[in-house]
């Protein structure tokens, strides 16, 4: 074990957040080079994307490799008895977004049964109860545990379905992350393994975002979007849903806020789409170009414009949770939730209605 001063920690994630940027990119380039058919999909068969193009899908690999990464520096700067304070629940991360990343890139290769697909998302929320990661907001297990399930499953879904179009879920995974490790800092966990590994896996978005901004070369495939999706629910949970040990109906309405907030773009996207087919007899779970980032593009907005003003929201709900731990935390109220509610729903509401009135452009 090293013995390191906070000023040695610091120069050392700097340089390792800028060794491990350079990597993402230099591997992403490579899977670009070297890359013909691996996630690269029949697009009129099997799904549907924004683009017409195929372009390869193998942009996730790279954000498994650098979790792995992360986690094999750790052991080498500090003693992971010391600081990983339970190494089951840790182990347990880790097995649940293995699974996602299995699950993922077998769907990018094989286009696996939806069934199939589900089992592996229910299956790494279970992985997760098991090794004590789970929702604690009600006190009910019963109640809590379900949460949990809906959260993971709903969350990998999400994450896989805001994948639409270029750099969104990219730049909207980097402010989620940006938001879990502000939360760290602040519990002063910065020699966490949880905050290696987000610095990871912020360092391998960053790399990606290059190649998958508009005009992308390369998607992150069901590989990038299932990892990432069980990725950011776990840490949702720790750090987001449980930051706060106390079991009070008062307390938890700022906790449930605070996740909403965070995750408010893939929360209200899939919300969006969910009704909207429902209403049509669809299938939530079929592809189509009637997202809230299409209805943006159809109001006239470029791709650019659209992964932009995502990017900008999410980053917004990022200073909302500065200024909730940082300002109202300790007279925190109802009417505060009802403040951010508000903000929440007036949002759902204007990206919903431009759903609506635009419903006759969806191709």
């Amino acid at each position: 074990m090293l013995h390191l001063d906070s000023g040695q920690i610091l120069w050392i994630y700097a340089g390792f957040l800028v060794c491990a940027v350079l990597f993402s990119f230099l591997i992403n380039g490579l899977f670009l080079k070297f890359s013909r058919t691996l996630g690269v999909k029949n697009q009129d068969e099997t799904m549907v994307r924004w683009s017409s193009t195929s372009k390869p899908a193998v942009g996730g690999i790279s954000f498994y490799i650098l979790f792995l990464f992360s986690i094999a520096c750790y052991s080498i700067l500090f003693e992971a008895v010391t600081y990983i304070n339970d190494i089951v629940r840790f182990l347990g991360v880790m097995a649940a977004c293995s699974l996602g990343f299995v699950v993922g890139l077998a769907d990018d290769a094989y286009n696996t049964r939806p069934f199939l697909k589900f089992f592996a998302q229910f299956s790494s929320a279970i992985i997760l109860i098991a090794t004590g990661t789970s929702i604690n907001i009600s006190g009910i297990t019963v109640i809590d545990y379900s949460l949990t399930v809906l959260w993971v499953v709903g969350l990998m879904n999400s994450i896989n379905m805001l994948d639409n179009m270029d750099g969104i879920t990219t730049s909207v995974s980097i402010s989620v992350i940006l938001a879990v490790i502000y939360m760290l800092i602040v519990k002063d966990e910065v020699m966490s393994v949880y905050f290696i590994t987000m610095l990871g896996v912020l360092a391998a978005l960053l790399g990606f975002l290059y190649y998958n901004w508009n005009p992308s070369k390369i998607y992150m495939g069901d590989t990038g979007s299932q990892f990432l999706g069980v990725f950011l629910a776990a840490i949702g949970i720790l750090y987001l849903w449980n930051g706060h040990a106390e079991i009070n109906f008062r307390i938890q309405t700022k906790q449930f806020v605070v996740a909403l907030l965070v995750f408010i773009m893939p929360i209200i996207d899939t919300t969006t789409v969910t009704i909207n087919r429902l209403l049509k007899g669809q299938s939530p779970f079929v592809g189509g170009k009637d997202h809230t980032t299409h209805h943006l593009s159809y109001l006239g907005l470029s791709d650019r414009q659209v992964a932009l003003s995502f990017f900008g929201l999410s980053f917004l709900s990022v200073i909302f949770l500065v200024i909730i731990d940082q300002v109202i935390a300790s007279n925190w109220d109802y009417w505060h939730f009802g403040i951010f509610m508000a903000y929440f729903l007036t949002l759902f509401g204007f990206l919903y209605g431009i759903t609506r009135v635009n419903k006759h452009k969806e191709k």
